[in-house]
This record gives C-alpha cells, structure tokens and sequence, in this order.
C-alpha cells in the first residue's frame, strides 16, 4: 500500500475528516496520514484505542515515535497521559493497551537503524520562555531529524526554512499557512525546499514539528 507516499509533494491531511479503519486488533483503529507498506510499513497514523482494547506483544524492528493525543496509553513500563512524546528505538518491545482508551499520532519505521535511544517526555514541561508569543521545546535532535512542540499565543507566527522538509501536527488550536487553515489532528507536510509560515488562531495552537527527515524515507527493510 501506499498513501501520500510522494515526499516530494505538499500534503494536506484534515484527519478528523477521515473514516475510522480497523486494525487487525479488535477495538484498535486508525487514521492513516501516509503509509509505505502493508501491515509492516513505514507509516504515520493516527490510533484509537477503546476501553479496555490491548495490542498484541510486538518488537518495533524500525522504531515507534508516539504523542499521545488523548486519553492513557498504557504498557508494562507504565501509563502515558495526554501530552506525552516516546521514542521507542529499533528492537524495543511492548505490550500496548489502554484501559481507559487513549489516541495516539504514531510514527513507524522511521528511526537510524542504529538508534537505541529511548526516551519519554512530558512535552510542556520541556517548553522554553516564549519569545514573540511562542513557546518552544526540543523534543528530539540527531543528524537525521529536530522534534519540536510550540505553543503559539493567538496570532503568533511559527517559521521554518529547515532543510530536508517539514511536518506539522497541530495538536489543539488552529494555524493558517497559505490557504489553508488547520485545525486540531490535522496533518500537513512540506517536501525538500518549502518554507513553513504558520500563524496561530483566536485560541491559539499547540503544534508538534519535525523538520529533515525526508530524505531517509523508505520501504521498511524486512
């Protein structure tokens, strides 16, 4: 399969627009934002946990990125409330559920293969002091790629020219950049060359950035 799978392509995805698709997993279902593969893919997606619903125990062979939207994702290394970012590196394991339900935007397949850096981050916690009415925490930095979650005050502008594209999660509020206006779970990413301009709604947004990791997309190795 695959889905917004040109990186060389500006992508617009306004997800709550999305139908719901069942995972092989009963009670575990996802929006698909792009995708390389079948069940085995390089793929981003949004998850929905029921009450109640566990994935099956699984080693992440190409490493799993998360934040968690909503609700409690839970594992046996403890529980993760809204608001938290994990990076499980190649050959980690879990056991994934939720009791109370949770969402999640998940990154699969999109690690160094070499990378064996875990970690786990309450994401407002890390935010700087604002300047210009934005907010700012370094999530992640390697050669590969700089993760980052702002907070922009209402008619704030969020700016980037990083080199090897951008991709924006907007996780409350509203940015406009261009002629779009995105929203809360919607999804935008910006090939090789394109500068970011994003400026902050009446209420504001929460947004989660990563710029240049395009050029190291591919097919999961398998």
């Amino acid at each position: 399969m695959e889905l917004n799978s040109d990186f060389s392509s500006r992508v617009v995805v306004h997800s709550d627009q999305l139908e719901w698709q069942a995972s092989p997993m009963k009670g575990v279902d996802r929006r698909m934002l792009d995708r390389i593969g079948g069940e085995v893919a390089r793929a981003t997606t949004i998850v929905r946990y029921a009450p109640g619903s566990k994935f099956s125990a699984h080693t992440h062979t190409g490493g799993e990125e998360f934040i968690v939207l909503d609700g409690v994702f839970q594992d046996e290394h403890g529980d993760f409330p809204a608001g938290t970012y994990v990076r499980n590196p190649p050959t980690s394991q879990h056991t994934p559920g939720s009791d109370p339900g949770c969402t999640i935007f998940v990154k699969l397949w999109q690690f160094d293969m070499d990378d064996r850096t875990q970690l786990r981050k309450t994401m407002a916690d890390e935010l700087s002091a604002p300047v210009n009415g934005i907010a700012t925490a370094t999530l992640h930095k390697d050669e590969r790629e700089v993760v980052t979650y702002s907070h922009l005050d209402a008619g704030a502008t969020l700016t980037s020219d990083a080199p090897g594209g951008i991709e924006v999660l907007i996780i409350d509020g509203s940015i406009t950049t261009g002629e779009d206006v995105l929203n809360k779970n919607d999804w935008l990413r910006l090939p090789e060359g394109q500068a970011l301009t994003a400026t902050a709604g009446p209420d504001g947004a929460k947004v989660w950035m990563k710029t240049g990791h395009l050029p190291y997309a591919r097919a999961p190795q398998v």
